[in-house]
């Protein structure tokens, strides 16, 4: 079975309630069962707290605010950072401020640890402060913790699910390749990083499928972290480290702007010479799996959201934004500080 058709499987056995098991086949699941339990072993378990995101960003610019829910596991968190400006949802936040020319409020809901499992209490949590954007960045501890692929795209699923008929648009960072992970030996790293894939593209089938668009991360953000482990991947050499987070960041700012309609209208049409385009969701999934940044959105053809092949997508290599120094979060927003004599905390 090809790459397509196994995505394509496999996103269906989720939505049917299936095993999905039979996409890989049990012997390639005990292999990676053994793998996690070495990954397991030489990363050991995430226990710190990380620095609250959560709060105010863009100071002195001007509304509407933009309210973002930041969902998912310690790559969400920013595990493994010890000040807040270095988090990926402080770079999100003040990429999205700057980029935008707004104020931002991020509420960060992610756990150092969660599955996909996880997602359903984060968006209970979520959906009353009714933010305008929902960041979610799930996948790898399904993996490591060997969890059925179906089982986690079906969690994830629903989130995003919930999350839209909320009214809340969702950008998710697909399961990064954890083929890149220099503590997972060879060649078990090999069947990692084809696992991994696979339920990438499948978390990208289902994201569009329920009305949410998704972003690659890949080998987490390209060349750069098998080039330069000791300055992108964190003491542990699994979570990222700062500069990694903040590469993170620069990738799903853009999808985020397109998400809310704030980019430039001369980007609102693909660009071939960029390799975008129109393809069924599956197909578009399976190369979005493999290029870290790609983003996929629905779309529709002559006024159709289906093709012969599937829901039709938009394949997009949105063009990244120079870094900004992250901001410290505010405790209060500016016009409440003015009215009430806060000065917004740090």
């Amino acid at each position: 079975m090809g790459a397509t058709g196994a995505a394509r499987k496999l996103a269906s056995a989720a939505a049917l309630g299936g095993g999905g098991l039979s996409v890989l086949g049990a012997g390639l699941y005990g292999v990676l069962v053994a793998e996690a339990r070495i990954a397991r072993k030489v990363i050991g378990n995430a226990t710190d707290t990380p620095p609250d995101a959560t709060g105010w960003y863009g100071r002195g610019r001007p509304g509407p605010a933009v309210r973002i829910a930041l969902l998912g596991d310690s790559s969400a968190a920013g595990y493994g950072v010890e000040r807040v400006e270095e988090t990926p949802g402080a770079h999100l936040a003040s990429g999205l401020a700057h980029q935008a020319d707004r104020r931002v409020h991020l509420r960060s809901f992610a756990v150092v640890g969660a599955q996909s499992s996880a997602l359903a209490e984060q968006v209970d949590h979520a959906l009353p402060t009714h933010p305008d954007l929902a960041v979610v960045l799930i996948g790898a501890n399904d993996v490591t913790h060997t969890v059925l692929p179906s089982a986690s795209v079906r969690h994830l699923a629903e989130g995003v699910r919930r999350l839209r008929e909320a009214g809340v648009v969702v950008v998710v960072g697909t399961c990064p390749d954890l083929g890149t992970i220099r503590p997972i030996p060879p060649p078990l790293k090999q069947v990692a990083r084809g696992w991994s894939r696979r339920l990438a593209a499948a978390q990208t089938i289902t994201v569009v499928e329920n009305g949410g668009r998704s972003v690659s991360l890949g080998d987490i953000l390209g060349p750069e972290f098998d080039a330069a482990p000791a300055v992108l991947f964190g003491p542990d050499r699994f979570h990222p480290s700062a500069d990694g987070y903040r590469q993170l960041a620069s990738v799903l700012v853009p999808s985020c702007l397109a998400a809310l309609d704030l980019l430039p209208d001369d980007e609102a049409l693909p660009e071939p010479l960029r390799r975008e385009g129109i393809l069924p969701v599956a197909a578009a999934a399976v190369r979005a799996a493999r290029t870290p940044g790609t983003e996929v959105d629905g779309t529709e053809v002559g006024g159709n959201q289906r093709g012969l092949r599937g829901r039709w997508v938009e394949l997009r290599h949105r063009r990244r934004r120079p870094s900004t120094d992250a901001e410290s979060p505010g405790e209060h927003e500016e016009h409440e500080e003015s009215a009430d004599g806060a000065s917004g905390g740090e």
